[in-house]
């Protein structure tokens, strides 16, 4: 393999690492949309466009985690039962309306407020389950046992989120745990950057759309609908521009009237060396073109680049390939155009449950499915067919191991990353 050189926007046709894929996407590429604000009910996979600070206490006051009774703190014996007066009961939404004396004890119910009092009023609560009540001279008296401690089973205003902090952070990911939490601060709507805008096309003279007669020769396109899938699980609007011949002229118009309208395109085939190869071509002469060969096991042939304003990710042909590279290269870096903060997914250790050698100087992912051993580690186990264009190992396998460039052989049991499908949409 040809020696990398130490500038990694120089593109020169030689492989560039993964690593210097990151460093291209975080110095080339950031936010391309702009903003608008969205109600909460429709902020789910959308990215936060500005910071979120609190306007209140939650929760706004001190309220019961349990179901019990409400009592003084400094009424209770080290030692043996107290026994008080039951004055009546707190409910979420239906508080106590006096103040409660010393002496006294409340029924009260979880996430019912506190009620008020002396010296800042009860301050301990009793689960249920703790206590005994019974009629003495016709009045309801709770017995309740020592040993608790002060502060019991109350939680605090604020104790969750304090008023003037922030909540979330610009670039967030908004899922509903996400959302969630803005509505508990009382907020209905949330800044959001707009949509991503893709345009997505397949090259090549073989291939034709599910649904038409299949020539000899020839094949049906399933990248593009996995594309289509994959962009929608990211939130972008996807505009489908179908299947393109092999043809320069074709190519060019295809791609230019798109970058017009659109915040980048995407294509896949056509990125090799061949005859009928000509996206590289297209683009260069369009643009610029960032990097084209990845060293990265399968998917070499894929590319970022610009066609004037417009981002372009060229992605290879065979179906396993385009996934693993949008997985790799295009998911990060749509996340960075989309304004994401996170862009990386997370991986984890497994073992591996078989043993492999590879060629150094690519970083191969393997499709596993994993199992747990006799003492209930995580094994990953390779899918039998390694190809590049074997898209049934993706849906019989759970996730990738990733593989060094610069290691050659793995022995069974090797501690690798492990990045789950789950984690990616798929």
């Amino acid at each position: 393999m040809a020696q990398l050189k130490d500038n990694c926007f120089v593109n020169d046709g030689e492989l560039i690492t993964t690593y210097s894929v990151n460093k291209i996407i975080y110095n080339q590429i950031d936010t391309v949309v702009g903003k608008e604000t969205v109600n909460l009910r429709d902020a789910s996979g959308r990215i936060l466009a500005e910071n979120i600070i609190s306007q209140m206490d939650v929760p706004p006051h001190n309220n019961s985690a349990v179901d019990g009774f409400a009592v003084y703190y400094d009424d209770l014996s080290s030692t043996s039962e107290t026994q008080l007066k039951i004055v009546g009961k707190s409910a979420a939404g239906h508080p106590y309306p006096e103040l409660l004396e010393r002496g006294q004890a409340l029924r009260i119910f979880t996430g019912a407020p506190m009620p008020k009092g002396k010296n800042g009023g009860p301050d301990t609560i009793y689960m249920q389950e703790d206590c005994k009540t019974e009629f003495i001279r016709k009045m309801e008296q709770v017995i309740v046992p020592p040993g608790i401690r002060k502060g019991a089973n109350r939680r605090l205003r604020g104790e969750d989120i304090t008023k003037g902090n922030k909540i979330l952070d610009i670039g967030a990911l908004l899922r509903p745990q996400e959302i969630g939490l803005a509505a508990s601060t009382g907020l209905t709507s949330i800044v959001v950057y707009k949509k991503l805008k893709v345009a997505i096309l397949s090259t090549g003279d073989e291939v034709s759309d599910p649904g038409n007669e299949l020539p000899y020769g020839g094949i049906y396109d399933s990248n593009r609908y996995s594309l289509f899938g994959l962009l929608k699980s990211l939130g972008c609007v996807v505009t489908d521009l179908g299947i393109v011949p092999d043809n320069k002229i074709f190519i060019r118009k295809i791609i230019e009237k798109a970058a017009k309208t659109h915040d980048v395109i995407m294509t896949t085939a056509g990125m090799s060396v061949g005859e009928e190869d000509h996206i590289h071509e297209v683009i260069s002469k369009l643009g610029e073109v960032y990097f084209w060969k990845v060293a990265i096991k399968p998917g070499r042939p894929v590319a970022l680049g610009q066609v004037k304003n417009t981002t372009f990710i060229g992605l290879p042909g065979n179906p396993a390939a385009m996934i693993v590279t949008f997985l790799r290269v295009a998911r990060p870096a749509l996340l960075r155009l989309s304004g994401a903060r996170l862009i990386e997914p997370r991986t984890f250790k497994v073992l591996i449950g078989f043993e492999y050698h590879k060629k150094p100087g690519r970083r191969e992912y393997l499709r596993v499915s994993l199992s747990k051993d006799g003492d209930g580690n995580l094994v990953a186990n390779k899918f039998p067919r390694e190809g590049a264009g074997i898209l049934t190992s993706l849906v019989e396998s759970e996730g990738f191991v990733e593989l060094s460039e610069n290691v050659t052989y793995f022995a069974e049991r090797t501690l690798v990353d492990y990045l789950p499908f789950s984690e990616v949409g798929l």
